[in-house]
């Protein structure tokens, strides 16, 4: 009759005693197996917190084989989650893109014909245009900070969109 008591984890007083006889030397083991970078003293209570859990279906027989297969496991698992991440930080991003040769070079000459007629513009209209498309001011705000009425500011970003329509191919703007 009193190895049935014995043999029930989940009481308070067992548990406790169970925590006391093997603690110290579940850390002990796990610091001088992997060191103190993979913090033996959490793994330990992680472990006491599992056997807590399963405390219905371990053995107080069983507890020192529990406690210790389980902190191991979890250790091992740590060391195999930092390989994968050690692995996965030396893997370089692709260096490609699924863009043809042409495609870029198209997109660079087009970027330098849209510089070219940019720098051709006015500056009033370069400037007005840039805050309103570029910046995404609205047309009040800018004539604010040029000091012309909002008409102007709308005439200039008029003009400079439509020297950049004639001057370059498909030239939209959102």
């Amino acid at each position: 009759m009193q190895k049935d008591l014995q043999d029930n984890i989940c009481e308070t007083k067992v548990f406790e005693h169970v925590y006391n006889t093997y603690s110290r030397d579940l850390h002990n083991f796990l610091y001088y197996k992997y060191g103190e970078q993979l913090n033996p003293s959490d793994k330990t209570q992680d472990a006491f917190i599992k056997l807590w859990d399963n405390c219905k279906k371990v053995t107080l027989s069983k507890a020192k084989s529990f406690l210790f297969t389980i902190a191991n496991n979890m250790v091992l698992n740590d060391i195999k989650h930092q390989k994968v991440v050690l692995q996965h930080q030396k893997t370089k991003p692709k260096s490609y893109s699924n863009e043809t040769p042409e495609f870029i070079m198209e997109h660079e000459q087009y970027l330098e014909r849209y510089k070219k007629v940019l720098s051709s513009l006015s500056e009033e209209q370069r400037v007005a245009f840039l805050l309103n498309k570029v910046e995404g001011k609205k047309h009040s705000e800018i004539a604010e900070y040029l000091g012309v009425t909002k008409k102007v500011v709308e005439y200039r970003i008029y003009s400079a969109f439509n020297i950049l329509k004639k001057e370059l191919e498909h030239f939209k703007i959102k």
